[in-house]
């Protein structure tokens, strides 16, 4: 962890070199954006994003389903100031909700549906997470600063995106290569980033840098974060086990000719420590080293998209300060793991009204994950865990799929899709191998060792989009699905029977214990989803969205309760062991989304009013319960202000109080809230200034996908919901040439 002294350096090298690079040639550089951002930096004006609404193309259902949110690109400059977490960047896409973990790891949530069951794609890339209690999720291997495209698709995802998923896609990538325009010999191109957030003493730090000509573009972007625990709202204190400290570090290569582009992208990771307030565990180590290499090229018969790569992780867990610290020797859990893959898609125009997208990807996962015996411990020793031996996970997806634009009004994409997945995993071993009633583990690996662990499961998915425009002011879009989803290593293969051993298996922060089961089924998700779009861009645009959707999963993946954990004393703890177990499941809601402009003048700038609402259900059809870590009826209202340089925005969020809980797990219960946010940002011609202040009146609340806060449990003894970050004044400013 830095010091005060070595933070305070930090900043003060950032600020000269800001200083420097501003008087050496601000008065000559401009932005390497776009024309339009161009020339509003050198007004010294911030563009507001105009209210989209204009009517969808018929024929853009491949890559535009109205179910799919792009985050605008002054949204991502605003949220990189308001967090080092980069799922954050979409909270404000309807259906998009969080499960709180670490402060850069959040997991996020589609319709009731998280983490393994959304598809994720980082530069293209489905990295599968390593470890436990996923504290290492595709999205935490980017920091926001670099990150240049996000989008979400909350509906029906088209099976050419990816398959062994059940639930939505989000799709986030690195900033486009930049080559030199007309009239350039070379291009360079700067921009150093700072924000300080005050709840938690949080320091940022981002540089990025290009230099490219017409041909060959070289971009390097590093990150550095660091926070302490983060104070609660009211009167709620500091929360435990929030702390973390980030290094991220890319280098992009990339050459183009008259019709292919090949990127090449080198990365590197580095977490010393990372603070989890619902999990017993904290991250103490996470180093990642990741090439991936990208190939586009258009031929006279349509398109080809090559992807390869490669990524190592070496993940380690063990206890925090928060948490009693390691000088004992702790609980040190490590976990080694590789993700590698390619993918290979073509998309071919028939004729004026058909096309065809057709592809194949392999992806490949192993994972080493044991935890050391520790010297003189009774229950750690005299062996090392074996929690995960050699265990691999390998999938083949081969897709086709046909567009028709039949007409103005009418288009349809159908799809088809089968992924091949295999799995495997070696034996295991307890700390101690001799059997009896206080030793749990030595039965459950006995029995575990004895079985054949190999399966493969054959799935199949199939898709069915409509969308229809009757008029310039209205489009429809229609869907069904058909999505398959196989279980991660650990619902398949997690053995230990043990109260230690499962309650360091499971990542939904609730404090029970998990373990798997090797005959697990995969998951069959039939989707049914209608969008309505409603818009009109006159004199006062607007645009009314609202998206039903109905979800009934075959063999969902839940869990069944196997008993109780009991204290020394033999009294309940409050938490309870569970093994993973086939069940059906039902999820279903609507989202709905505004937007209207409410002035627009020379005078008084312009006014754009945003609203979103989300409320779902959900039940494990089972047993009978809600289903678990369900985010209650929520809002958020939101009127955006531009004049001049100036743009602004006062945001109120609202969440009703969470009542529908899954008692078998403890589920927490929590009060309803709302949390006003004010932000603004000035652009003074390359350089732009952000001032914010986040739950404005310090409001105490706490997290409905925050699950139980175990840091302070274990220093208090009191079994609550983790609290809600308390008022947070934000400041930044970014210097883009």
């Amino acid at each position: 962890m830095l010091s005060a002294t070595s933070r305070r350096a930090a900043f003060a090298a950032f600020n000269l070199s800001l200083s420097l690079a501003w008087n050496a040639g601000a008065q000559s550089l401009e932005p390497a954006a776009t024309a339009a951002a161009d020339a509003a930096a050198a007004q010294g004006a911030i563009a507001l994003p105009p209210v989209e609404v204009e009517s969808p193309e018929a024929g853009s259902l491949l890559d535009t389903p109205l179910t799919r949110t792009d985050v605008s690109s002054d949204a991502l400059k605003s949220k990189r100031a308001q967090t080092s977490d980069s799922a954050r960047l979409l909270e404000d896409v309807p259906s998009v909700t969080l499960y709180e973990a670490g402060g850069v790891s959040s997991l996020p949530v589609i319709h009731g549906q998280a983490d393994d069951r959304i598809n994720v794609l980082v530069n293209g890339m489905p990295l599968t997470s390593a470890c436990s209690n996923h504290m290492n999720p595709p999205l935490s291997y980017i920091d926001p600063t670099n990150v240049g495209t996000a989008a979400a698709i909350t509906g029906i995802t088209p099976v050419s995106m990816g398959g062994d998923s059940t639930g939505g896609t989000i799709i986030v990538d690195s900033p486009s290569p930049v080559f030199a325009g007309e009239g350039e010999t070379i291009r360079f191109g700067f921009e150093p980033q700072t924000f300080y957030r005050s709840n938690g003493d949080n320091y940022a730090v981002a540089v990025g840098g290009t230099v490219a000509n017409d041909t060959y573009s070289l971009n390097y972007a590093g990150a550095w974060t660091q926070a302490e625990d983060y104070r609660g709202g009211g009167d709620d204190g500091r929360v435990r086990s929030t702390e973390y400290e980030a290094f991220n570090q890319s280098l992009s290569m990339a050459a183009r000719g008259d019709n292919d582009l090949l990127v090449v992208q080198l990365g590197h990771q580095y977490i010393p420590y990372q603070g989890f307030p619902n999990q017993y565990m904290d991250m103490t180590d996470n180093r990642s080293y990741v090439a991936n290499i990208g190939y586009d090229r258009s031929f006279s018969w349509g398109k080809l998209d090559a992807r390869t790569f490669v990524q190592s992780i070496d993940h380690e867990m063990n206890f925090l300060n928060d948490k009693g610290g390691t000088s004992g020797g702790g609980m040190p859990m490590k976990a080694d793991a590789i993700n590698t893959g390619y993918r290979v898609a073509a998309t071919i125009p028939l004729n004026e009204r058909d096309t065809v997208r057709i592809g194949n990807e392999f992806y490949h996962f192993t994972i080493n994950d044991r935890w050391r015996a520790v010297p003189g411990s009774m229950m750690m020793g005299p062996d090392r865990y074996v929690s995960i031996n050699d265990g691999t996970r390998d999938r083949l997806g081969t897709f086709a799929e046909w567009e028709a634009h039949w007409s103005k009004n009418w288009s349809t994409l159908l799809g088809t899709r089968n992924d091949n997945v295999w799995m495997d995993t070696g034996d295991v071993q307890p700390y101690d191998s001799t059997a009896g009633m206080m030793n749990p583990d030595a039965d459950a690996a006995e029995a575990f060792n004895d079985r054949s662990h190999a399966r493969v499961d054959i799935n199949f998915d199939l898709t069915a989009l409509a969308r229809y425009s009757p008029d310039d002011n209205s489009t429809y879009e229609f869907g069904l699905a058909r999505k398959t989803r196989s279980p991660n290593l650990y619902e398949r293969y997690a053995w230990g029977t043990g109260a230690m051993s499962s309650s360091m298996i499971g990542w939904f922060g609730d404090g029970n214990g998990y373990y798997g089961d090797i005959d697990l089924q995969p998951e069959v998700a039939h989707t049914v989803s209608a969008t309505a779009d409603w818009h009109d861009n006159g004199d006062v645009p607007w645009q009314v969205q609202v998206t039903p959707y109905y979800t009934y999963i075959k063999d969902y993946i839940g869990v069944e309760k196997r008993r109780d954990f009991t204290d020394m004393n033999g009294n309940p703890t409050g938490f309870s062991q569970f093994q993973f177990a086939n069940h059906d499941a039902q999820f279903y809601g609507v989202d709905l989304s505004a937007q209207v402009q409410l002035w627009n003048s020379d005078d008084f700038g312009r006014g754009i009013f945003k609203g979103l609402v989300g409320w779902i259900e959900g039940e494990d059809l089972e047993v009978n319960e809600d289903a678990y870590h369900l985010m209650p009826l929520h809002g958020k209202l939101a009127l955006d202000h531009a004049l001049g340089p100036w743009a602004s925005a006062i945001e109120l969020v609202l969440v009703n109080d969470k009542s529908n809980v899954d008692g078998s797990r403890g589920e927490q219960y929590t009060s309803e809230y709302a949390l006003l946010n004010l932000r603004t940002t000035y652009q003074w011609r390359s350089v732009r200034f952000y001032f914010g202040i986040q739950n404005v009146f310090d409001s105490a609340y706490d997290l409905p996908l925050g699950g139980v806060s175990l840091g302070d449990y274990g220093a208090t003894g009191d079994l609550r919901a983790v609290p809600g970050p308390g008022r947070s004044f934000v400041v930044g400013a970014s210097l883009q040439w």
